[in-house]
């Protein structure tokens, strides 16, 4: 099985850098990192990444909106994109709730294996367990 391909969407290079360092480790293929909505969009066209980690407050830009352009693209059903924050779900759940993210995960726990159970169950979004919609 070929390694996911991973764009990280998030505005903190410190961030970026240590989670591509640890999902490489892990088995997953980072093939980028951006800092905005916009370049976050460009690159997405340009790797077609299978997942897009993507901030919830990326700088002054709304990654809940990232993901619903993501969504609107039209090409296989696009990237899978979890979202993902230092803040807790809850702060949060109407929100992705309402979103077309596959699922979110807290920016300290980001495992590799979190994200393939969300990627391949294309699970509610939400915290593990959620209810599905």
């Amino acid at each position: 099985m070929a390694a996911l391909g991973v764009l990280i969407a998030d505005d903190s290079w410190l961030f970026a850098e240590a989670a591509r360092g640890r999902l490489e480790r892990e088995g997953l293929r980072v093939v980028g990192v951006a800092a905005t909505s916009a370049e976050a969009l460009r690159r997405a066209g340009e790797l077609r990444p299978e997942v897009v980690l993507a901030d919830v407050v990326l700088g002054g830009q709304s990654g809940l909106e990232l993901a619903r352009r993501l969504a609107a693209q039209p090409r296989d059903g696009g990237p899978a994109v979890i979202l993902i924050s230092t803040c807790a779900a809850a702060d949060f759940a109407g929100p992705i709730a309402g979103s077309p993210a596959t699922g979110f995960l807290p920016e300290q726990e980001l495992p590799a294996d979190a994200i393939r159970r969300i990627v391949d169950g294309r699970g509610p979004a939400g915290p593990p367990g959620a209810p599905a919609r």
